[in-house]
């Protein structure tokens, strides 16, 4: 299981990268709004620059034709690293640029995927990663979980090393599930992170075992300050 942060919020990536077990970071030209009047390269650099070369980072193409992709593709590369993966929407023209970004051997992520026939043709091209939008699927009536879980048996019967990426999501409910059906990885945004762990019981928990604790130890001890 890979979870990836999907922002390009720098001080969101810098907290999660040292508090959680982060694969990579996507983004994509929405995200990037967020962030207000930015330098794009420089940004991108500054969030390969937190996350290492470790960890995967997913960066968006906005041409729409072929021959554009291909070269937004190539000026990622060249003002970037090597390593970063490519973004490429999963319409005609965006699995044409992934079938010759792939016969390069670079690494694509195909994205806006809405139904299971797009996913299987950019299995079929080689995607690294596909990225159904499972929110945005529910929303116009597709059933998220059974179309991730026919992509993920897709991929086992034709022993593709592409994984999923199952990205948009509303709730943490739905990031479980999308895992449970056979996604390799979900992109979530902070905000779900945060919902998943605040929940109030988990605060209780940890307040309860600490009052057990200074009833047995003293007030505002630790382990650490127990003599030995």
């Amino acid at each position: 299981m890979e979870i990836l942060l999907d922002t390009a919020n720098i001080e969101a990536i810098e907290k999660y990268a040292a508090a959680l077990p982060l694969a990579g970071v996507t983004t994509n030209p929405s995200i990037l709004k967020k962030e207000g009047n930015i330098e794009f390269f420089s940004h991108m650099r500054k969030i390969r620059e937190i996350i290492g070369t470790n960890r995967s980072l997913h960066v968006q193409v906005v041409a729409q034709d072929k021959a554009g992709m291909v070269k937004d593709a190539k000026t990622l590369l060249e003002q970037l690293d090597q390593e970063i993966y490519i973004k490429v929407p999963a319409n005609e023209v965006g699995l044409e640029a992934i079938k010759e970004l792939k016969s390069e051997g670079l690494n694509v992520t195909a994205t806006a995927i809405y139904s299971k026939f797009q996913a299987y043709l950019a299995i079929a091209a080689g995607a690294d990663y596909i990225a159904p939008y499972f929110n945005r699927m529910e929303n116009i009536g597709i059933k998220a979980p059974e179309a991730i879980a026919a992509m993920a048996n897709e991929i086992q019967q034709s022993a593709s090393k592409t994984k999923i990426v199952a990205a948009s999501f509303k709730n943490v409910d739905q990031v479980t599930t999308a895992l449970e059906e056979g996604a390799q990885a979900v992109t979530v945004a902070p905000d779900i992170i945060k919902q998943a762990l605040a929940m109030p019981s988990i605060a209780q928990a940890v307040e309860d075992f600490a009052v057990d604790w200074e009833s047995i130890f003293g007030k505002n001890s630790t382990i650490a300050s127990l003599k030995i």
